[in-house]
Formats: structure tokens, sequence, C-alpha cells
């Protein structure tokens, strides 16, 4: 069971929670950057490897039998923050087809490169599996 953290007097975290207390079996996940299963591209787009890394995530989740509804945390490096806000709306989407309506504690950071050229994102998960 999770439960997210949010002072009574502090404004409503929009799209993610400021912060979640669980218990259980944790399991972390390595970045997640947006190539398939074979480590290929299919796309150069940004909100189309979002898409594609939150899809890594859920599969690696599955794995670990865990679910979206198990993330606790996220944290997100991109290489351009204009590219990152100019897609909100793909971005956003994305983000309700594969992981749903939790929103985990994240934090974005914008970094100058990522180890694989192609990458514009990358997602570093953390979840806890109810015991």
């Amino acid at each position: 069971m999770h439960k997210e953290l949010h002072p009574g007097h502090w404004k409503r975290a929009s799209g993610y929670a400021n912060g979640i207390v669980a218990e259980g079996t944790v399991i972390f996940l390595a970045g997640q950057i947006g190539w398939n299963s074979d480590q290929e591209f299919e796309t150069d787009d940004f909100a189309g490897q979002v898409r594609q890394a939150l899809e890594n995530i859920r599969t690696l989740l599955e794995e670990a039998g865990a679910g979206p509804e198990h993330l606790v945390r996220l944290t997100w490096f991109v290489t351009d923050k204009q590219d990152y806000l100019g897609t909100l709306g793909e971005v956003g989407a994305a983000y309700r087809d594969i992981i749903g309506k939790h929103f985990p504690a994240m934090a974005l950071v914008e970094v100058s490169a990522l180890v694989e050229d192609r990458a514009k994102v990358e997602i570093e998960a953390t979840a806890v599996l109810p015991t």
C-alpha cells in the first residue's frame, strides 16, 4: 500500500506526487530510453521516445510481478527541456496510456547528453511491491 504525502496547506501537485510512503519489496529499474527490445530506435520524435521508455518500464515491472500502480518514483533525464515542454500534450497522453492515472514522486532534469546519441529521454524508476 502506498500513501501520497501532501501537506494540507500545500497547493496540489499536478501530474506528480511530492512524496510517497510505501512498504514492501523495492524494485529498482535502470534508466530506460526510447529504444525497443532489440535496442533499436524506431523514432527520433521526443514523445515517441517517451512512449517507448514508459513501455520499457511497464514491461520490466511486469517481469517483477508489479504494475505501474506500484511506481513510487520516476526521474526523467531530457536532453532538451523545450522538447519536453513543447510536447506535453503528447507526453501526457503516452503517460496516461501506459502508466494510467497513477502519479508517483517525480523529478525532471535537463542534461547535456545521454550515453546513446539518439536518446532524447531516459527515465529511471523505483517501484514497491506490497508484501
